[in-house]
């Protein structure tokens, strides 16, 4: 009987709060290090890393704010860094050495 009271407690008294999944998008921005676009994705990664300790800390609002931050300089990165390549590449092969 005492089981059924405290569950109804917590739901009457809004203490009951669903945590929102983490997202941080460490993956992505770990793989963006290894794009030429250095000063970009070392941001990235911070930003990743803030968030996940935001939501360590229970802030899950700033958690979501500093995750979306950390995947729009991700992908900022990785176009910029398909970029550097792809003229690196055509420098590379379409000069003559004489």
């Amino acid at each position: 009987m005492n089981t059924t009271r405290g569950s109804s407690d917590l739901v009457k008294s809004g203490e009951a709060q669903e945590i929102p999944p983490l997202k941080n998008y460490l993956c992505l921005t770990m793989f963006t290090c290894f794009c030429p676009a250095w000063p970009i994705n070392i941001v990235a990664l911070v930003f990743s890393v803030l968030a996940r300790k935001s939501y360590e800390e229970q802030d899950y609002d700033g958690s979501k704010r500093l995750g979306r931050k950390a995947l729009h300089l991700g992908i900022v990165s990785f176009v910029i860094g398909l970029m550097i390549i792809t003229a690196f590449t055509i420098v590379h092969f379409t000069t003559h050495v004489v």
